[in-house]
């Protein structure tokens, strides 16, 4: 199963999102990669991968078609595999313009190895750009995450559309998987309003666990770890055990 988290707005919880999500469903005994495609590489950091420079990257395997195998480490968490980011990945949607199929370089890619893990979890950079668009035609599904601030909405139906194209153009397969509410605070009567606004557009899309603003799941990336690592019984740690589960779930439910 190969699973795309994104939302062309940064700051929304996306690279939080997929940190945590990939290491809560590998330490359920799942085999899983997470594949960093942000060029700022706060996925990597957030699994202890702080210096790269001297390291493949998801940056060699788009633009220079290193195999995959040669950009993938071991994490120290278990079960949970990465392709880390560089900066140089910024460049990389120039690089691959005129590539042939260049909407389809990380597919080809990907698929050599795909079949070795239970899941693979793509981070996407903050943009509808080309790297987005190579991460939606090899994925199955889409986790939208969308925090309660009226900004955030303002885009929701721009990636819905895009995501539609694709899957018209590209990937008949692909389907969101759900659009995740983050940094919720319920005593905010906005939060409350963003969610009934969100419930009544995505209806059963919307996960039914949300993820609230929490001080063990902002410190973590500081450690190099997953919340989970660093505190189980934190709410931020417990919000995603809940989003983990609910998550498997819709995927064996839907038989993707």
């Amino acid at each position: 199963m190969i699973i795309s988290i994104t939302n062309q707005k940064g700051g929304v919880g996306k690279t939080t999102t997929a940190v945590n999500v990939a290491a809560t469903v590998a330490a359920l005994d799942k085999r899983v990669l997470l594949i960093d495609l942000d060029p700022q590489g706060n996925a990597s950091t957030g699994v202890g991968f702080m210096d790269r420079a001297s390291l493949n990257s998801s940056y060699n395997v788009i633009t220079e078609n290193l195999p995959i195998t040669d950009a993938i480490y071991h994490t120290e968490f278990k079960n949970l595999d990465i392709v880390p980011s560089a900066n140089h990945l910024a460049a990389a949607e120039l690089e691959i313009a005129d590539f042939d199929a260049r909407e389809r370089i990380l597919k080809g890619a990907i698929s050599v190895i795909k079949d070795r893990y239970d899941y693979i979890f793509i981070d996407c950079p903050p943009a509808l750009g080309l790297l987005t668009i190579n991460a939606l035609v090899a994925s199955d599904g889409v986790i939208i995450p969308c925090p309660c601030e009226f900004y955030a909405l303002e885009g929701l139906v721009q990636l819905t559309n895009t995501v539609e194209s694709i899957k018209e153009y590209h990937n008949p397969k692909l389907e969101i998987i759900g659009v995740l509410v983050t940094m919720y605070n319920s005593r905010l009567n906005i939060s409350q309003s963003i969610m009934n606004d969100l419930r009544g557009y995505f209806g059963n899309l919307l996960f039914k666990t949300t993820v609230v603003r929490n001080v063990r799941l902002a410190e973590a990336p500081s450690y190099g770890t997953p919340v989970l690592y660093l505190d189980k019984f934190s709410k931020g740690a417990q919000n995603y055990i809940s989003v983990t589960k609910e998550l498997i779930e819709r995927v064996e439910h839907q038989n993707y």
